[in-house]
């Protein structure tokens, strides 16, 4: 598959090299698993002296010895041999006064369960040689918390040395529609939405599903209930490193939320224990769960709601982990009538939320928010604010045009647009054809 996107996102990276040249620059490159962060590194430094180590979960020795074996490749210089990852890396910045090049560690917060003395070790190595050095050092790793813990963390040692953060996040609308376009120049409207709704645009899944030629709903589907699917045991895959041993609490919890038990009262009285710690943690620590309030609603506002960020996840909970023991024997076709089933509903819920994407794409409102009472009643899908525009817009989303109701929208609408009274007020109606 070709490379898209992330124009910008190499462009800071080449600035970023370019600095270099002067001084030594320390770049935090984080995002999800599979959201093609090697790929961008190796794209934007393909025409560079690149050092690219990545940290495997081995002996530390070995990899001093696989990491020495790449600079002399990649440099033409022999370092001699080292017993730590330490002593390594103060050789390489000493090199790096003599020449500039760029050193990419990937999957950093491994470092965690390998040796945790390398952190302060690099701290005082980066702190004694990074001013008459002249490294591009990329720090790249996938795992949110651990590498939000070792960077953001003030009692941990490399706290405040990055000069640069990267978060790489999925691709957008726009890019999703050229790639399924590229790929499938006839798609219907509901081929790009199952296939927004099975990727959100991280590339790895994207990826998989071209090289399988899944680019219709049906084949889409498909793709994900096969037998040996390399979807079954993603979601797992993705997360059980994040959460560790206590996963099972976490799992259960974001399983409920992809089944619309949003609210934090619902869950504790279906799981039978609190959940506000896990919560959270979910949103603060892992980046996973989005808190949402209605639209208005104060800031201290109990009237929240909980939503799963990522798409592929969503639907992994939803479907996969849900109704595991099913997977676990083999009846995948079981599994796939229930999301054949349950298609429209859920399907409408990340229809929402492709207008909500594509309205942010736009940078044309301030705010976009959705809205409902205090009686979780009169919900509005969408309220979208340009307040420099004096401007508000209302949207009702179906999949179904024919369902869309806008007087009952305005019935809906009107305690916020009393507040909103110098604005202009626009009512639409999205649907699967608005895609």
């Amino acid at each position: 598959m070709k490379f898209y996107n992330r124009q910008k996102e190499i462009a800071t990276l080449k600035e970023i090299e370019q600095n270099s040249s002067k001084s030594s620059q320390m770049t935090i490159m984080v995002g999800r698993r599979r959201v093609g962060k090697t790929t961008l590194l190796k794209r934007a430094f393909e025409k560079k002296s690149v050092l690219y180590f990545f940290v495997a979960k081995k002996n530390e020795v070995l990899l001093c010895e696989e990491f020495t074996r790449e600079v002399e490749d990649k440099l033409g210089v022999a370092l001699g041999r080292f017993q730590n990852f330490a002593s390594l890396f103060k050789a390489i910045m000493v090199l790096s006064s003599e020449r500039n090049f760029t050193l990419i560690i990937d999957e950093f917060q491994e470092f965690t369960s390998l040796n945790k003395s390398v952190f302060s070790d690099m701290q005082n190595i980066w702190d004694t040689y990074k001013d008459q050095g002249h490294m591009n050092l990329v720090l790249c790793g996938s795992i949110y918390s651990m590498m939000k813990r070792i960077f953001e963390n003030s009692k941990e040692p490399l706290f405040g040395r990055a000069t640069s953060k990267m978060t790489i996040k999925p691709f957008d609308i726009a890019t999703i529609k050229e790639i399924l376009a590229d790929h499938n120049p006839d798609y219907k409207p509901d081929d790009l939405l199952a296939f927004y709704m099975a990727t959100g645009g991280v590339a790895k899944y994207i990826e998989q599903l071209v090289q399988f030629q899944a680019l219709t709903k049906t084949r889409i589907l498909d793709a994900i209930f096969k037998e040996n699917s390399y979807f079954l045991n993603e979601g797992k895959d993705v997360l059980i490193d994040e959460f560790g041993k206590d996963y099972g609490n976490y799992f259960s919890i974001l399983s409920l939320i992809a089944s619309s038990k949003t609210e934090r009262g619902e869950m504790e009285s279906i799981l039978e224990m609190p959940v506000g710690g896990y919560l959270d943690k979910l949103e603060k620590e892992y980046n996973i769960i989005k808190r949402v309030r209605p639209f208005g609603a104060k800031e201290g506002s109990r009237n929240n709601k909980y939503l799963i960020e990522d798409n592929f996840l969503n639907l992994w909970f939803r479907f996969i982990y849900k109704y595991r023991s099913a997977i676990e024997i083999g009846n995948l076709d079981y599994v796939r009538n229930i999301m054949e089933r349950d298609y429209d509903t859920f399907s409408g819920i990340i229809l929402e939320k492709y207008f909500r994407a594509k309205m942010i794409d736009s940078m044309e409102y301030s705010d976009i928010q959705g809205y409902w009472n205090n009686k979780g009643e009169d919900e509005i899908d969408i309220v979208a604010v340009n307040e420099f525009e004096k401007r508000i817009v209302f949207c009702e989303i179906k999949r179904n045009p024919k369902r869309i109701s806008l007087p009952i929208l305005e019935e809906k609408s009107k305690n916020i647009v009393k507040k909103f009274s110098k604005f202009t007020v626009e009512y639409k109606g999205l649907s699967l054809e608005d895609m």
